[in-house]
Protein backbone atom coordinates (compact mmCIF):
# COMPACT_ATOMS: atom_id res chain seq x y z
CA UNK A 1 0.00 0.00 0.00
CA UNK A 2 1.24 3.52 -0.84
CA UNK A 3 2.06 5.98 1.98
CA UNK A 4 -0.36 8.80 1.39
CA UNK A 5 1.70 12.16 -0.05
CA UNK A 6 2.34 14.82 2.57
CA UNK A 7 0.14 17.87 1.83
CA UNK A 8 3.35 20.10 0.68
CA UNK A 9 3.98 17.77 -2.01
CA UNK A 10 0.53 18.53 -3.99
CA UNK A 11 1.06 21.25 -6.50
CA UNK A 12 -2.12 22.25 -7.88
CA UNK A 13 -3.10 24.71 -10.45
CA UNK A 14 -6.40 26.93 -10.12
CA UNK A 15 -7.51 27.92 -13.70
CA UNK A 16 -9.99 30.85 -14.72
CA UNK A 17 -10.48 32.79 -17.90
CA UNK A 18 -10.59 36.48 -16.24
CA UNK A 19 -8.73 38.86 -14.42
CA UNK A 20 -12.62 40.54 -13.65
CA UNK A 21 -14.11 40.34 -10.27
CA UNK A 22 -16.99 37.70 -11.78
CA UNK A 23 -18.37 35.31 -9.27
CA UNK A 24 -16.21 32.20 -10.50
CA UNK A 25 -13.29 34.37 -10.40
CA UNK A 26 -13.86 35.60 -6.86
CA UNK A 27 -14.44 32.24 -5.72
CA UNK A 28 -10.89 30.93 -7.73
CA UNK A 29 -9.25 33.25 -5.80
CA UNK A 30 -10.74 32.70 -2.46
CA UNK A 31 -10.39 29.43 -3.26
CA UNK A 32 -6.17 29.38 -3.69
CA UNK A 33 -5.53 31.60 -0.83
CA UNK A 34 -7.14 28.76 1.58
CA UNK A 35 -5.30 26.02 -0.41
CA UNK A 36 -2.40 27.45 0.37
CA UNK A 37 -3.30 28.79 4.20
CA UNK A 38 -3.70 24.81 4.46
CA UNK A 39 0.04 24.27 2.79
CA UNK A 40 -0.95 23.25 -0.89
CA UNK A 41 1.77 24.65 -3.32
CA UNK A 42 -0.97 26.59 -5.68
CA UNK A 43 -0.76 28.53 -8.55
CA UNK A 44 -3.61 30.46 -10.48
CA UNK A 45 -3.30 30.42 -14.07
CA UNK A 46 -5.98 32.94 -16.22
CA UNK A 47 -6.23 34.99 -19.51
CA UNK A 48 -4.88 38.72 -18.99
CA UNK A 49 -7.58 40.17 -21.08
CA UNK A 50 -7.54 43.73 -22.89
CA UNK A 51 -3.78 44.08 -21.48
CA UNK A 52 -4.49 43.30 -18.03
CA UNK A 53 -1.41 42.79 -15.81
CA UNK A 54 -3.17 41.63 -12.74
CA UNK A 55 -6.33 40.23 -11.17
CA UNK A 56 -9.13 42.89 -9.32
CA UNK A 57 -7.43 42.52 -6.30
CA UNK A 58 -4.21 41.67 -4.81
CA UNK A 59 -3.81 37.83 -4.87
CA UNK A 60 -1.61 36.01 -1.85
CA UNK A 61 -0.36 32.78 -4.56
CA UNK A 62 1.71 33.10 -7.52
CA UNK A 63 -0.62 33.80 -10.53
CA UNK A 64 0.45 33.75 -14.53
CA UNK A 65 -1.42 35.43 -16.54
CA UNK A 66 -1.31 34.96 -19.81
CA UNK A 67 -1.58 37.80 -22.26
CA UNK A 68 -4.78 38.36 -24.07
CA UNK A 69 -5.39 41.27 -26.69
CA UNK A 70 -8.78 42.35 -27.32
CA UNK A 71 -9.94 42.28 -31.08
CA UNK A 72 -12.57 44.21 -31.98
CA UNK A 73 -13.74 42.27 -35.16
CA UNK A 74 -14.28 38.92 -33.71
CA UNK A 75 -17.49 37.29 -32.57
CA UNK A 76 -18.16 35.70 -29.51
CA UNK A 77 -17.45 32.27 -31.18
CA UNK A 78 -14.38 33.65 -32.70
CA UNK A 79 -13.17 34.75 -28.93
CA UNK A 80 -14.42 31.67 -27.12
CA UNK A 81 -12.27 30.08 -29.68
CA UNK A 82 -9.60 31.85 -29.13
CA UNK A 83 -9.57 32.11 -25.35
CA UNK A 84 -9.08 28.07 -25.45
CA UNK A 85 -6.01 28.20 -27.66
CA UNK A 86 -4.09 31.03 -25.69
CA UNK A 87 -4.45 28.88 -22.32
CA UNK A 88 -3.73 25.94 -23.87
CA UNK A 89 -0.45 26.85 -25.49
CA UNK A 90 1.16 28.75 -21.99
CA UNK A 91 -0.54 26.26 -19.98
CA UNK A 92 2.42 24.33 -18.47
CA UNK A 93 0.74 20.92 -17.52
CA UNK A 94 3.65 18.82 -16.35
CA UNK A 95 4.16 21.22 -13.21
CA UNK A 96 1.32 20.09 -10.99
CA UNK A 97 -0.13 17.41 -9.48
CA UNK A 98 -3.64 18.20 -10.00
CA UNK A 99 -5.01 20.58 -12.71
CA UNK A 100 -8.53 22.11 -11.55
CA UNK A 101 -10.62 24.07 -14.26
CA UNK A 102 -13.44 26.72 -13.04
CA UNK A 103 -15.27 27.11 -16.20
CA UNK A 104 -15.73 26.04 -19.28
CA UNK A 105 -12.74 27.74 -21.68
CA UNK A 106 -10.21 26.70 -19.07
CA UNK A 107 -11.66 23.46 -18.52
CA UNK A 108 -11.55 22.75 -22.15
CA UNK A 109 -7.36 24.51 -22.60
CA UNK A 110 -6.12 21.49 -20.77
CA UNK A 111 -6.44 17.64 -20.68
CA UNK A 112 -6.79 15.92 -17.58
CA UNK A 113 -8.72 18.16 -14.84
CA UNK A 114 -11.01 18.61 -12.13
CA UNK A 115 -13.95 20.66 -12.83
CA UNK A 116 -16.02 23.09 -10.56
CA UNK A 117 -19.27 23.36 -12.11
CA UNK A 118 -20.48 26.51 -10.49
CA UNK A 119 -23.86 26.49 -13.18
CA UNK A 120 -24.94 25.30 -16.11
CA UNK A 121 -25.78 27.54 -19.63
CA UNK A 122 -27.94 27.42 -22.01
CA UNK A 123 -25.87 28.91 -25.18
CA UNK A 124 -26.90 29.20 -28.86
CA UNK A 125 -23.41 29.62 -30.33
CA UNK A 126 -21.90 26.66 -32.08
CA UNK A 127 -18.55 27.21 -30.24
CA UNK A 128 -19.88 28.04 -27.12
CA UNK A 129 -22.26 24.74 -27.13
CA UNK A 130 -19.39 22.71 -27.76
CA UNK A 131 -17.06 24.10 -25.25
CA UNK A 132 -19.79 23.94 -22.55
CA UNK A 133 -20.25 19.96 -23.44
CA UNK A 134 -16.95 19.20 -23.54
CA UNK A 135 -16.18 20.93 -20.03
CA UNK A 136 -18.86 19.05 -18.59
CA UNK A 137 -17.80 15.35 -19.87
CA UNK A 138 -14.38 15.33 -20.40
CA UNK A 139 -12.77 16.62 -16.27
CA UNK A 140 -11.97 13.31 -14.62
CA UNK A 141 -13.59 15.02 -11.53
CA UNK A 142 -16.51 17.36 -10.94
CA UNK A 143 -17.32 19.67 -7.84
CA UNK A 144 -20.77 21.74 -8.07
CA UNK A 145 -21.22 24.82 -5.12
CA UNK A 146 -24.71 23.67 -4.79
CA UNK A 147 -26.70 20.16 -4.81
CA UNK A 148 -29.19 21.57 -7.13
CA UNK A 149 -26.78 22.11 -9.45
CA UNK A 150 -25.14 18.90 -9.12
CA UNK A 151 -28.39 17.25 -9.53
CA UNK A 152 -28.76 18.88 -13.40
CA UNK A 153 -25.83 17.51 -13.83
CA UNK A 154 -26.69 14.17 -12.67
CA UNK A 155 -29.96 14.49 -14.60
CA UNK A 156 -28.16 15.57 -17.92
CA UNK A 157 -24.80 13.53 -18.37
CA UNK A 158 -24.95 10.62 -15.43
CA UNK A 159 -22.22 12.05 -13.60
CA UNK A 160 -21.92 12.52 -10.21
CA UNK A 161 -20.39 15.76 -8.69
CA UNK A 162 -18.96 16.39 -5.41
CA UNK A 163 -21.40 19.16 -4.22
CA UNK A 164 -18.50 21.52 -2.11
CA UNK A 165 -20.41 25.26 -0.70
CA UNK A 166 -18.78 28.32 -1.73
CA UNK A 167 -17.40 30.38 1.27
CA UNK A 168 -17.55 33.75 2.09
CA UNK A 169 -15.72 36.61 3.17
CA UNK A 170 -17.80 36.99 6.08
CA UNK A 171 -15.75 39.41 8.27
CA UNK A 172 -14.70 41.47 5.21
CA UNK A 173 -18.07 42.15 4.89
CA UNK A 174 -19.44 42.25 8.60
CA UNK A 175 -16.97 45.12 9.39
CA UNK A 176 -18.06 47.16 6.43
CA UNK A 177 -18.96 50.87 7.01
CA UNK A 178 -22.11 51.82 4.90
CA UNK A 179 -21.04 54.24 2.10
CA UNK A 180 -22.09 55.69 -0.93
CA UNK A 181 -24.60 58.13 0.78
CA UNK A 182 -24.83 60.49 -1.77
CA UNK A 183 -27.05 57.71 -3.86
CA UNK A 184 -28.96 56.48 -0.93
CA UNK A 185 -31.36 55.14 -0.13
CA UNK A 186 -30.69 52.17 -3.01
CA UNK A 187 -31.87 49.40 -3.62
CA UNK A 188 -28.38 47.68 -5.03
CA UNK A 189 -27.83 44.84 -7.63
CA UNK A 190 -24.53 43.33 -8.70
CA UNK A 191 -23.88 41.30 -11.11
CA UNK A 192 -24.43 43.90 -13.77
CA UNK A 193 -27.04 44.15 -16.56
CA UNK A 194 -27.78 40.78 -18.45
CA UNK A 195 -30.53 38.49 -19.14
CA UNK A 196 -28.89 35.91 -15.79
CA UNK A 197 -29.21 38.41 -13.37
CA UNK A 198 -32.95 39.17 -14.38
CA UNK A 199 -32.42 43.21 -14.50
CA UNK A 200 -35.85 43.68 -16.44
CA UNK A 201 -37.91 41.92 -13.79
CA UNK A 202 -36.07 44.14 -11.42
CA UNK A 203 -36.50 47.66 -13.02
CA UNK A 204 -40.17 46.78 -13.67
CA UNK A 205 -40.25 46.29 -10.14
CA UNK A 206 -38.47 49.07 -8.56
CA UNK A 207 -41.13 51.24 -10.58
CA UNK A 208 -43.64 50.02 -8.24
CA UNK A 209 -40.84 50.08 -5.66
CA UNK A 210 -40.66 54.43 -6.67
CA UNK A 211 -44.62 54.87 -6.88
CA UNK A 212 -44.45 53.80 -2.78
CA UNK A 213 -41.08 55.30 -2.17
CA UNK A 214 -40.04 58.03 -5.16
CA UNK A 215 -36.65 58.82 -3.05
CA UNK A 216 -35.38 55.18 -3.57
CA UNK A 217 -32.90 54.66 -6.27
CA UNK A 218 -31.66 51.25 -8.00
CA UNK A 219 -28.20 51.19 -7.83
CA UNK A 220 -26.61 48.25 -10.27
CA UNK A 221 -22.92 47.10 -9.84
CA UNK A 222 -20.60 45.16 -11.64
CA UNK A 223 -20.79 43.20 -15.27
CA UNK A 224 -17.82 42.56 -16.74
CA UNK A 225 -18.55 39.35 -19.50
CA UNK A 226 -17.14 37.81 -22.25
CA UNK A 227 -20.57 37.90 -23.75
CA UNK A 228 -21.84 40.62 -25.92
CA UNK A 229 -25.24 41.80 -24.40
CA UNK A 230 -26.05 45.16 -25.54
CA UNK A 231 -29.49 43.96 -27.28
CA UNK A 232 -30.45 43.55 -23.72
CA UNK A 233 -28.82 46.42 -22.38
CA UNK A 234 -30.65 48.43 -24.73
CA UNK A 235 -34.05 46.75 -24.08
CA UNK A 236 -33.64 47.09 -20.41
CA UNK A 237 -32.65 51.37 -20.82
CA UNK A 238 -35.74 51.62 -22.77
CA UNK A 239 -38.13 49.57 -20.24
CA UNK A 240 -36.33 51.75 -17.64
CA UNK A 241 -37.01 55.05 -19.20
CA UNK A 242 -40.50 54.60 -19.94
CA UNK A 243 -40.85 53.38 -16.29
CA UNK A 244 -38.97 56.32 -15.03
CA UNK A 245 -36.47 54.03 -13.33
CA UNK A 246 -33.40 55.64 -14.06
CA UNK A 247 -31.17 52.98 -12.69
CA UNK A 248 -27.23 54.25 -11.61
CA UNK A 249 -24.76 51.87 -13.27
CA UNK A 250 -21.63 51.60 -11.55
CA UNK A 251 -19.67 49.02 -13.40
CA UNK A 252 -17.06 47.32 -11.76
CA UNK A 253 -16.48 48.45 -8.21
CA UNK A 254 -12.92 48.29 -6.53
CA UNK A 255 -12.40 45.58 -4.51
CA UNK A 256 -11.91 47.65 -1.35
CA UNK A 257 -14.58 50.26 -1.86
CA UNK A 258 -17.37 47.04 -2.30
CA UNK A 259 -18.11 45.97 0.99
CA UNK A 260 -19.33 49.85 1.92
CA UNK A 261 -21.01 49.66 -1.35
CA UNK A 262 -23.38 46.02 -0.03
CA UNK A 263 -23.34 47.56 3.56
CA UNK A 264 -25.19 51.32 2.62
CA UNK A 265 -27.97 49.45 0.40
CA UNK A 266 -31.64 49.47 1.80
CA UNK A 267 -32.05 46.08 0.42
CA UNK A 268 -29.99 43.72 -2.03
CA UNK A 269 -31.85 42.30 -5.12
CA UNK A 270 -31.01 39.56 -6.37
CA UNK A 271 -33.57 37.91 -8.97
CA UNK A 272 -31.52 36.22 -10.62
CA UNK A 273 -32.93 33.53 -13.35
CA UNK A 274 -29.70 30.96 -13.37
CA UNK A 275 -27.56 30.52 -10.42
CA UNK A 276 -24.62 28.52 -9.13
CA UNK A 277 -24.82 29.02 -5.15
CA UNK A 278 -25.33 33.14 -4.77
CA UNK A 279 -22.02 34.83 -3.31
CA UNK A 280 -23.22 38.32 -3.67
CA UNK A 281 -26.19 37.78 -1.69
CA UNK A 282 -24.31 35.79 0.61
CA UNK A 283 -22.08 38.81 1.25
CA UNK A 284 -24.84 41.19 1.49
CA UNK A 285 -26.16 39.39 3.71
CA UNK A 286 -22.85 39.05 5.67
CA UNK A 287 -23.31 42.77 5.49
CA UNK A 288 -26.24 42.39 7.50
CA UNK A 289 -28.05 43.84 4.16
CA UNK A 290 -32.02 42.63 4.19
CA UNK A 291 -31.90 39.92 1.03
CA UNK A 292 -34.75 39.52 -1.79
CA UNK A 293 -34.27 36.40 -3.96
CA UNK A 294 -35.40 34.63 -7.29
CA UNK A 295 -37.32 31.71 -5.90
CA UNK A 296 -35.16 29.26 -7.25
CA UNK A 297 -34.19 25.92 -5.89
CA UNK A 298 -30.70 26.66 -5.75
CA UNK A 299 -30.99 29.61 -3.77
CA UNK A 300 -33.86 27.83 -1.75
CA UNK A 301 -31.51 25.33 -1.03
CA UNK A 302 -28.79 28.27 0.34
CA UNK A 303 -30.70 30.39 1.68
CA UNK A 304 -33.63 29.36 2.99
CA UNK A 305 -34.83 31.04 6.44
CA UNK A 306 -32.61 33.72 5.71
CA UNK A 307 -34.05 36.08 2.68
CA UNK A 308 -36.96 36.61 1.31
CA UNK A 309 -37.82 34.96 -1.91
CA UNK A 310 -40.06 36.64 -4.77
CA UNK A 311 -41.60 35.18 -8.20
CA UNK A 312 -42.73 37.87 -10.23
CA UNK A 313 -41.62 41.79 -10.30
CA UNK A 314 -45.20 42.21 -8.07
CA UNK A 315 -44.43 40.39 -5.66
CA UNK A 316 -40.33 41.12 -6.10
CA UNK A 317 -41.44 44.80 -5.29
CA UNK A 318 -43.58 43.70 -2.68
CA UNK A 319 -40.26 42.31 -1.35
CA UNK A 320 -38.03 45.00 -1.87
CA UNK A 321 -40.42 47.36 0.29
CA UNK A 322 -41.54 45.13 3.45
CA UNK A 323 -39.23 45.71 6.43
CA UNK A 324 -36.32 44.34 7.64
CA UNK A 325 -37.07 41.50 9.76
CA UNK A 326 -34.26 40.82 12.32
CA UNK A 327 -34.89 37.13 12.47
CA UNK A 328 -33.74 36.42 9.12
CA UNK A 329 -30.70 38.86 9.96
CA UNK A 330 -29.68 36.91 12.44
CA UNK A 331 -30.08 33.52 10.39
CA UNK A 332 -28.46 35.09 7.53
CA UNK A 333 -25.20 36.06 9.89
CA UNK A 334 -25.71 32.80 11.35
CA UNK A 335 -25.35 31.51 7.63
CA UNK A 336 -22.67 33.41 6.71
CA UNK A 337 -20.81 32.06 9.75
CA UNK A 338 -21.12 28.64 8.47
CA UNK A 339 -19.37 29.34 4.97
CA UNK A 340 -15.69 29.38 5.28
CA UNK A 341 -13.30 29.51 2.58
CA UNK A 342 -11.13 27.32 4.59
CA UNK A 343 -13.89 24.49 5.52
CA UNK A 344 -14.31 24.69 1.03
CA UNK A 345 -10.57 24.47 0.47
CA UNK A 346 -10.23 21.06 3.69
CA UNK A 347 -13.17 19.29 1.42
CA UNK A 348 -10.55 20.22 -1.84
CA UNK A 349 -8.17 18.89 -0.20
CA UNK A 350 -9.79 15.19 0.12
CA UNK A 351 -10.33 15.36 -3.58
CA UNK A 352 -6.85 16.33 -4.48
CA UNK A 353 -5.12 13.32 -2.65
CA UNK A 354 -7.40 10.38 -4.47
CA UNK A 355 -6.49 12.45 -7.60
CA UNK A 356 -2.73 12.44 -6.74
Amino acid sequence: MSTPLAVATVRVALLTYSTKPRGGVVHTLALAEALQRKGIDVTVWSLGRGGDTAFFRPVDVPVRLVPFAARDDESVGERILRSIAALREAFEPGAYDVVHAQDCISANAVDDCVRTIHHLDTFTTPELVACHERAVVRPRAHVCVSAAVAAEVRAGWGIDPVVIPNGVEASRFAAAEPGFGELAPYVLAVGGIEPRKGTLALVEAMALVRAAEPSWRLVVAGGETLFDYRDYRAAVDARAAELGVEPVVLGPVDHELLPSLVAGARVFAFPSTKEGFGMAAMEALAARVPVVAADLPVLREVFAGTVRFAADPVSLAAALLAPADPALREAGEALCRRHSWDAAAESHIAIYRTLV
